[in-house]
């Protein structure tokens, strides 16, 4: 069993959806993804297939803010 957990920020882009939908996929054992509190809606759009799974949980946050990324951080671990 996979114990490793990743954290991505910029998860409702391209690149973080499917590195996401991968990492599931290949068992971690969970998946935080960071979206931009002012960021368009379309969360459910790209992750709508993996939102679902258990180990995949969905932060705000912004990372141009250091008080938010380190409260991410210390949260996720």
């Amino acid at each position: 069993m996979n114990n490793k957990t990743a954290l991505i920020f910029g998860v409702n882009g391209q690149d973080g959806s499917y590195l996401s939908e991968l990492l599931i996929k290949k068992g971690y054992k969970e998946v935080h993804g960071v979206i931009r509190r002012a960021s368009v809606n379309n969360t459910n759009e790209r992750l709508g297939n993996i939102i679902i799974a258990n180990n995949f949980h969905v932060l705000e946050g912004d990372i141009t803010d250091l008080s938010s990324v380190a409260d991410i951080v210390d949260d996720t671990q």
